[in-house]
This record gives C-alpha cells, structure tokens and sequence, in this order.
C-alpha cells in the first residue's frame, strides 16, 4: 500500500513535469521554425496542459479500463468548472469575452449533453448495456476538428495573434533531448498512475471509477489549475476562463473520443450521476455568465462552484 502511495505521487510528478519540459521543449523548436506564437499556443500550449489527462486516458484505454477512462475525463471537467473557476472567480471575478460567452460556454455544454447522449444506448436504443464505441468516439474527435478549426479562425483575429504566448527558449540539442524525455515521463507517469490508482482502489475496497473521479482527475488538472491562478493574479481573467472552457471541450471530444476510438468505453450504471453532474456544471457556467451584471461569474457564484463539488465528493466518499 505505502509503495503504491509513493509509485502514485511518484506518477503525478513525471506527468505534470514531463508535460511541462514537453511544452517548452516543442515551443522552442516551433520558435527555430519560425511558426507564428498564436499557432504555438493553439497546438503546443493548448495540447500541452491537457497532456495529462491524455496519456492516463490512452493507457488506461489500452489496458481496457474503460471506468478509469470516463471517471477521469467526467471528473476533471467537474474539478475545472466547480473548483478551479470557483476558486478563481472568488479570487477575482472573471469577465468573459464575447467569443467565450456566445461560442466556447455553449459548446462546452454541447459537449457535456454529448457524453448522455453517446452513453445512454438502453435507454436511446434498448441495447442491454450502456457503452461509448468506437464509431461514437470517432463522431467525438470531429467534433473537436471543428473545435480547432474555429480556434484557428479566431487566432487570425488581430487581438488574438497580439496575445503573448508563453514559449520555450531552449538550443535545438536540447529541445529534442527534452522532448524526448518529457514523453517518457508522460508514458510513465501515466502508466504509474493507472496500475497504482487501481491497486489502491483495490486496497480500499473503492472502485476505479472513484479513483479516478478524485485522486487521479485532481491530479492531472493541476496544470489547468496553475496556468488559471496565475493568469488570475495577473488579472488576465479572460485567459482563466477560456482555459479551464477549452480544456473540458478538449477532455470529452478529443480525449475521450481518442479513447474510445482505442478501446470502447463500458459506461456503468452510477457513472451517469457523474454525467449529470458535469451537464450540472457546465450548465451554471452557462447561466452564470447571462446572470447579474455584465458577463462575468462572480465571487458568489464561484462560492456555489466550491460548495456543490464539496458535497459531490462527499457523496462520492461517504454514500
């Protein structure tokens, strides 16, 4: 127990770091290559900080551990919207732009309502179990395509190509070194993560999916959580906000469809109060951002965000 305690710890560290030296590995060749910044924080830094939950997802995918799979895409977008846009907009109101407020929220929602649409094949189709297949998770990926078409049309924007980007400044020797390294502690760190969550899980008599609804969700937000705290103290808000909304669009069409489209996703009975619960979440952003003055989510409404993912992971822990 205490060896996987530590191999677990042990995998978030070589995933968080490895995606960290992954992005500013991969930007600093984009620089050498002279690719404009808005593209590199389109592509790199945007693929980057969800580099986490990609590599638990596919390795999990790949041993056929479909709950880990949902429990962690469901349970990051839950963790993004209730904790970190809560704590965030406690901090400081976030101001949405118009772009956030009138595309990305509504398509963050699609992508929530999508998830109990692909999942409730008993109830939609009376099929005898519930299940996200490969042909689902290929819809899911073109919807991301359509997803990274729109960021690109709006980095032509003149005011998006004059947002900094922050990029790496490494030698080319270095950045291939580093990229090499920084996949091996994604791969790693993953694989560490899923075999020892579930050892755990099993220790403790839990089950994989609240796992990986807690520890291993929290833990691979922790890049979405630093990069939106400190976009927060810089009073950059718009960034905290369109970062945490393009994460959780980036978690269920890209993420979970690359996962599905590897290994089909069983999608248990108690997994659709977690579904629900992400449809809740990105359903108050929604009204939150149309509700009281201006588009913003204010500090009382990001108070409510700490309180229901609270009592969520009191309902995941002890009912």
């Amino acid at each position: 127990m205490v060896l996987s305690i530590a191999l677990l710890i042990l995998g978030f560290v070589l995933l968080v770091y490895g995606a960290d030296k992954l992005v500013e590995a991969a930007s600093s060749l984009a620089v050498r290559l002279s690719i404009p910044n808005i593209v590199i924080g389109l592509t790199v830094v945007a693929f980057g900080t969800s580099a986490p939950e990609l590599a638990v997802n596919v390795i999990a995918a790949v041993n056929g551990s479909g709950a880990m799979v949902m429990a962690n895409v469901l349970g990051s977008n839950i963790f993004n919207t209730f904790v970190i846009l809560g704590v965030c907009s406690m901090v400081y109101p976030l101001t949405v732009k118009s772009n956030t407020t009138w595309i990305e929220i509504p398509l963050c929602l699609l992508a929530a309502v999508s998830v109990v649409v692909i999942a409730s094949d008993q109830w939609l189709d009376g099929m005898n179990s519930d299940l996200v297949s490969r042909s689902e998770g290929l819809v899911l990926i073109l919807f991301f395509a359509v997803f990274l078409v729109y960021n690109i049309l709006v980095s032509r924007n003149p005011e998006a190509a004059a947002e900094e980007v922050p990029v790496g400044h490494m030698s080319v020797i270095a950045a291939v070194i580093w990229l090499v390294l920084g996949l091996a502690g994604l791969v790693l760190g993953g694989h560490l993560i899923v075999t020892n969550a579930v050892s755990i899980a099993q220790s403790f008599g839990l089950s994989e999916r609240v796992i990986g609804l807690t520890i291993v969700s929290i833990g691979t937000s922790l890049p979405e959580l630093a990069t939106s705290l400190a976009a927060v103290k810089k009073k950059k808000v718009d960034i905290a906000i369109g970062n945490v909304v393009g994460s959780n669009i980036f978690n269920i069409f890209w993420i979970l469809g690359l996962s599905a489209t590897i290994y089909p996703v069983d999608v248990r009975p108690e997994t659709f109060f977690d579904i629900a619960a992400n449809v809740l979440a990105a359903l108050l952003l929604f009204l939150f951002v149309f509700s009281g003055k201006g588009r913003m989510v204010e500090r009382w409404e990001g108070s409510i965000f700490v309180m229901l993912y609270l009592f969520y992971l009191g309902y995941l822990l002890f009912l």
